[in-house]
């Protein structure tokens, strides 16, 4: 009977751990697809350029159309709906959001380079040119229920237009 008791103790350790691992992997899975997806969207967003400005030589990003094609592309590569919850059939778990979206250009009065900090969400960089600084956030998956709350998955993404001076 003892060795029976050892036998399936051992055995709840293996299955626990072998649940934890798999729910850190999912978290690696999940953090590259927002990263990957985050990076595309920044992309995407930068090139909504105000076309007036454009033609006096300057770069102005239109930050109205830059945020909807900034979401567009995060719905299309995530599988997401209109209010960034996931669809059937996607990786995802829970609702994505946009915790900040930030546009720096000659519109805002920035001359380059500049260094650009955000310590809340850990961003430090030299940024060469107009730039567009998104940061998502998710819900870290959680296959092992556990007293301790775990911290949403966040992923910033910088883009910019390198200046040739």
């Amino acid at each position: 009977m003892d060795y029976i008791i050892k036998l399936a103790f051992v055995l709840l350790i293996f299955i626990y751990s072998w649940f934890f691992q798999i729910q850190n992997q999912e978290w690696d899975t999940m953090r590259s697809m927002l990263k990957d997806a985050n990076n595309m969207a920044v992309h995407d967003a930068s090139q909504e350029l105000n076309e007036a400005a454009r033609a006096q030589g300057r770069l102005v990003i239109d930050p109205a159309e830059a945020y909807a094609t900034f979401r567009q592309t995060l719905q299309s590569n995530l599988g997401l709906d209109d209010g960034l919850s996931p669809l059937a059939g996607s990786r995802l778990q829970a609702q994505v959001k946009i915790v900040k979206f930030d546009i720096v250009d000659e519109a805002t009065g920035a001359t380059f380079p500049l260094l650009y900090e955000d310590r809340t969400y850990g961003i430090t960089k030299y940024i060469q040119g107009p730039s567009v600084i998104a940061v998502i956030q998710t819900e870290h998956p959680v296959l092992i229920s556990r007293s301790k709350v775990q911290e949403a998955i966040t992923v910033p993404a910088v883009q910019e237009y390198r200046m040739n001076r």
